[in-house]
């Protein structure tokens, strides 16, 4: 469609009205109204395949402010008729709720906003049979590459978001869209079978398949090249990393350690060391919806709070965390725009949107020739951090090995990295200006569940750490 869902438009007269009813009855009342209609292309040698994405769904969760207390109701379906019953759900829920723990929230206060935002996709719009076709002509590249080639894989994911948001102070609606390319390569070669892959994101359809012709080429390459990687010798190290690992540690790092409904909980370290340090000088980090155009870059988050830019290190300091409207209302801080939910079946959590590291003034060219002995690490895989301990773990697909400032062409993979936040972040020396990107093709989880999708990313950068 490319436009604002025509659903949640006919709705509207119907949740105002569900609105004004629930502000007579409590202190505060919102509604959030959901529509994502995504669709998920796949092509390799044998299957093409579409489906709906996960990330579907159309629906409405109410939210109100009694004694202290934030209730919250979801449901799929408003008629006139129905108006009456789901006032009559909201009313038990908070009868029967009183008893439980009482955090002191205060209540939420909302200037006054009347907006409409939007953000289409750009480039030409294709048929379902015109996205198969290219995603075709990505798998032949790839399949042909070498006879060692196995399958090539091509996806891409096409997603938009409406949503509207209405309390008795403001009237917001957001349309914005965001593709998901992939490219996956299997290869067997010397009694070895390897895989790469890639993911990006952009907001361009014309983009995305040009680059997707490229990032099979590059896929196929990297995958011939890991049947001969060796595993790394464990030990600590100097690498230099790609802008998705850079992200990677940023994201594991300070991301989860910062969303402040962790300091509520006392699950955080991160709590005792606003306005300390906690990074080198080299270090500025940001997390936002309106840090960048990213897989995480909305106009307001699923509270009504807008976006904006955190920054959370700024040159080695710790400035603030990143917060949801409920967490401030308790800690007594303003609201960051980071309370995101998974659907509006769940509950929101602080979430990062689009965290990375601000670039600096070295080239790479320089960071690599001022390595003695390490690693260039790229291609993040996954990570996981505990913010109460500051334990990090970090895993990349390969690891380039530098010998005095250059490439010796030995490669190795996988490369496990972990150590402690305040090391890692404390060892970076040098930050560069040539690299920076940031990658918004993933999902991150609140520990186990809750996912939504972020971007992170940023300039490469030098450090120590552990590997192996």
């Amino acid at each position: 469609m490319n436009k604002f869902s025509p659903y949640l438009k006919q709705k509207k007269k119907l949740l105002k009205e569900l609105v004004a009813r629930l502000s007579e009855a409590y202190d505060f009342a919102s509604v959030l109204a959901t529509d994502v209609y995504s669709k998920n292309y796949m092509v390799d040698k044998k299957i093409s395949s579409i489906s709906p994405s996960s990330i579907s769904e159309a629906g409405f969760v109410v939210r109100v402010y009694k004694d202290h207390k934030y209730y919250e109701y979801s449901f799929n379906e408003i008629k006139a008729n129905s108006i009456d019953g789901i006032i009559f759900e909201i009313a038990k829920m908070v009868s029967e709720n009183q008893g439980i723990e009482d955090l002191k929230a205060t209540m939420i206060t909302e200037e006054k906003l009347t907006k409409k935002f939007k953000r289409p996709t750009k480039g030409a719009l294709y048929s379902d049979e015109e996205i198969l076709a290219k995603l075709e002509e990505v798998v032949k590249i790839g399949a042909s590459y070498d006879e060692a080639v196995i399958n090539a894989r091509a996806s891409i994911e096409f997603a938009e978001f409406s949503k509207m948001y209405l309390s008795k102070d403001r009237d917001l609606e957001q349309f914005y869209t965001w593709i998901n390319p992939r490219t996956f390569v299997l290869v067997g070669k010397d009694d070895n079978v390897k895989y790469a892959y890639d993911g990006f994101g952009t907001n361009d359809t014309d983009y995305a398949f040009s680059h997707l012709k490229e990032s099979i080429k590059e896929v196929a390459k990297l995958a011939l090249e890991l049947c001969s990687a060796t595993m790394p010798t464990p030990g600590k190290y100097t690498i230099i990393t790609d802008p998705s690992i850079t992200g990677l540690i940023a994201h594991e790092a300070f991301g989860h350690g910062t969303e402040m409904d962790q300091f509520v909980k006392d699950r955080a370290m991160g709590a005792e060391f606003v306005g300390k340090r906690v990074a080198s000088k080299h270090v500025t980090m940001h997390d936002g919806a309106k840090a960048c155009v990213s897989s995480a870059s909305y106009f307001f988050d699923d509270e009504g709070t807008l976006a904006q830019d955190t920054v959370i290190i700024r040159k080695g300091i710790l400035e603030k965390g990143i917060c949801d409207a409920v967490s401030a209302s308790i800690l007594g801080v303003k609201p960051t725009g980071n309370g995101r939910r998974e659907s509006y079946k769940h509950k929101a959590y602080t979430r990062m949107t689009n965290t990375f590291f601000d670039k600096k003034d070295k080239t790479l060219e320089e960071m690599i020739a001022s390595v003695e002995y390490g690693y260039y690490i790229a291609i993040t895989n996954n990570g996981m951090e505990d913010p109460k301990n500051w334990g990090i773990q970090c895993t990349a697909l390969y690891g380039r090995e530098i010998v005095n400032g250059k490439f010796s062409g030995k490669i190795v993979s996988p490369v496990v990295m972990s150590g402690y936040v305040i090391d890692l972040l404390e060892s970076i020396s040098m930050v560069a200006k040539d690299t920076f990107d940031i990658i918004g093709s993933g999902s991150c989880g609140k520990g186990y569940k809750e996912w939504v999708r972020v971007s992170d990313g940023g300039a490469s950068i030098k450090a120590e750490v552990k590997i192996g």
